[in-house]
């Protein structure tokens, strides 16, 4: 019997080896495996366009029941999954040891997430979102109702189909296409939380929105209006793990990805709404298939030299060089940029450059180390909307000059020379006048 289990764990330990084989990594940063946890399996079928297009892309879908009591995240100290998708807004708890903990650990690991929520969103939901800097309306019943750019259809007065366009402009998020039509939006708004500056508005409600209950006549002001409220906000944590927020589930569905969109007060109709579009592109975000940096090859040394010196002297002119690569998808491509910069910093920058780049990958400086001796570092920190975070550090000592390598003569010191020899002659003169005279 034990050598039934000591085999069975060894052959599962190297199941999840090889399972793991593939999974995100430096060399290849684009999650792989995804646990998409749903209310009803009918949703693969209503949502099959937008899980298509991952499968489409090489993602592995694991779709399992949100109170399935086998979900597990993780193995062995492993975790299973590179993503998670959420599409279980009205669970009010997950199966197996999945909780708000264990989904925030995931995050904090550096994985990557995608949360939708729609009118009946749980308090589970609500928590997980409110962790990241997400605060949704906190009315029940309160959805989001725009009269002024609603998308019209056969339903008058039903305002609740939001017709879309205040995107970010960005075209790491959103790819360098352009969306033409609106994107259908029907669910809950939420706001951002000021004291979170990693979370970013990505879908924004237009000025005449404001969250209320649509069955019941508005009696005092709604606590979310106009263009403060998000409709669908991403967050990139310090980690650069990456996290989507959605008000609405039907944003992804196959039903608002093929339907026709004419925005009111428009004479503009689409054939096909912008859903398809946005979803897909801002995916390709979340899972670091794009705005994901490397730095390689970091290097240094003396102008006109080589090799990497174990210190440096005040006033070395030296160089600093490095390699920055952007993932595309499938590989690494040159990372084109006129903002990187160079800091030489004891306690603080002495030296601040903008790096210069050869549009190939590499970007370059020189400069004079300051004449100020002590232990010095070479720091990047670089931070751009959209990209993955890069932060280098390298410490280098800078010594003085040592007593045989000053000058014989230093120009600067001359009066003090003719003010020492002109002391003595003034001397000479003086004492062979007061011994010789009489």
């Amino acid at each position: 019997m034990a050598k039934f289990s000591i085999a069975t764990v060894f052959i599962a330990s190297i199941s999840l080896l090889l399972a793991l084989s593939n999974s995100f990594s430096l060399e290849n940063p684009t999650d792989r495996r995804i646990l998409v946890l749903v209310d009803d399996l009918a949703l693969k079928s209503s949502h099959s366009i937008f899980f298509s297009s991952l499968q489409t892309r090489g993602f592995e879908l694991d779709f399992k029941l949100s109170d399935d009591p086998k979900i597990a995240l993780q193995r062995y100290g492993q975790y299973l999954y590179d993503g998670l998708i959420l599409f279980s807004p009205t669970i009010e708890r997950f199966g197996g040891s999945l909780d708000v903990a264990a989904i925030l650990d995931f995050v904090d690991s550096g994985k990557d997430l995608i949360v939708a929520a729609d009118a009946s969103a749980s308090d589970l939901i609500r928590n997980i979102a409110a962790e990241c800097g997400v605060d949704f309306d906190e009315d029940s019943s309160a959805v989001v109702i725009d009269h002024g750019s609603y998308a019209v259809s056969g339903t008058e007065g039903d305002h609740t189909l939001i017709a879309a366009d205040d995107f970010i402009q960005s075209d790491v998020l959103l790819g360098t296409t352009k969306i033409e039509a609106p994107v259908l939006f029907k669910g809950i708004g939420h706001s951002l939380n000021p004291a979170n500056s990693l979370v970013l508005k990505v879908l924004s409600a237009s000025p005449s929105a404001y969250s209320a209950n649509p069955k019941s006549k508005l009696s005092s002001p709604p606590s979310l209006s106009g263009s403060s409220i998000s409709l669908v906000s991403v967050v990139q944590a310090r980690n650069n793990a990456r996290v989507l927020f959605s008000g609405s589930l039907d944003l992804f569905s196959n039903k608002f990805f093929k339907s026709p969109v004419q925005k009111a007060g428009s004479s503009n109709k689409y054939a096909k709404s912008g859903n398809q579009q946005f979803v897909t592109e801002l995916s390709k975000w979340v899972f670091h298939e794009r705005g994901h940096l490397k730095a390689v090859n970091v290097r240094h040394h003396r102008v006109g030299e080589t090799d990497e010196p174990a210190i440096y002297r005040i006033n070395d002119d030296l160089e600093y060089l490095v390699e920055i690569y952007e993932w595309s998808g499938s590989s690494w491509e040159p990372y084109v940029a006129n903002d990187v910069q160079i800091q030489f910093y004891m306690m603080s920058p002495y030296v601040l450059k903008t790096m210069s780049t050869d549009k190939k990958g590499l970007y370059h400086t020189s400069f004079k180390v300051p004449d100020v001796y002590g232990v010095f570092q070479f720091k990047v920190e670089y931070q751009r909307l959209g990209y993955t975070s890069l932060s280098l550090a390298k410490q280098i000592p800078v010594r003085p000059f040592r007593h045989n390598e000053y000058e014989r003569f230093i120009p600067t010191a001359f009066p003090y020379y003719g003010a020492s020899f002109s002391t003595m002659a003034a001397f000479f003169i003086f004492s062979f006048v007061y011994l010789y005279s009489k």
